[in-house]
């Protein structure tokens, strides 16, 4: 049985309203990789680097009051210098090596275990929607290709999530730890922001999700298709 012109017009019509609903449904949906991120432009194995942790608030009624990044004992790190962060102070731990190493500057006993960065007051917490910079320089970085910083965010309700899975394959974990990626021929240019404040607003959801990038693509295509069905529908001929 041959649907009428009528029909097959209202069929493509409703294609067409489900594909932009998909389309905006993919669009507005929060981005999965907004996590606690860490980058850096000018790290580089067994050099110094400012490394910048991106801290997303992803809490719709608690603030982010508190960062604990702990840092590696494998490959230890020996000196961190923080930026200050307005409204935040921080905290550097540390303990002794088992054997000194030697730099530029002479043997060094100690490395760096934790990093814990704490809001000053309720106003300087990073509210819900909100993101904070947090920037150190450390070094000697560690001769190797990536290094894990599990991070702990604290919120003003109590709760704290642990950002410390570890990727195995291509698939990301639901709470994976910071890692800095580093490359022997990264540029040593150094990143502008060395101050930046821990309210920087923004959606916690602003980063680019690869995934989200390919359904919005696909249902473009659908909207395409169904319109030149339409079309298609419209100005074919009666008989």
């Amino acid at each position: 049985m041959r649907l009428s012109v009528f029909c097959r017009t209202r069929l493509v019509r409703l294609s067409i309203t489900a594909a932009v609903a998909v389309v905006i449904m993919i669009g507005t949906t929060p981005s999965a990789s907004a996590h606690v991120r860490l980058s850096a432009t000018d790290a580089s194995p067994g050099g110094y680097g400012l490394l910048t942790f991106r801290v997303p608030t992803e809490s719709d009624t608690a603030s982010t009051t508190e960062i604990v990044i702990n840092f590696p004992r494998k490959t230890p790190i020996t000196s961190v210098s923080v930026a200050r962060v307005a409204g935040w102070t921080a905290k550097i731990e540390t303990a002794r090596l088992k054997k000194p190493i030697q730099t530029d500057d002479g043997p060094v006993s100690s490395y760096v275990t934790r990093l814990d960065w704490k809001a000053d007051s309720a106003t300087a917490a990073i509210k819900p929607g909100q993101f904070g910079l947090f920037n150190i320089s450390a070094g000697p970085l560690p001769k190797t290709s990536g290094i894990p910083f599990p991070t702990d965010q604290h919120y003003s309700d109590g709760t704290v999530v642990a950002w410390d899975q570890i990727a195995s394959g291509t698939v990301e974990p639901d709470h994976p730890a910071p890692v800095l990626e580093l490359s022997a021929d990264q540029s040593a240019s150094p990143t502008p922001a060395t101050s930046a404040p821990a309210t920087s607003t923004s959606s916690a959801g602003a980063s680019a999700d690869p995934l989200g990038v390919i359904g919005i693509a696909l249902g473009v295509v659908a909207v395409v298709v169904a319109i030149l069905a339409l079309w298609r529908t419209r100005n074919r001929p009666t008989r």
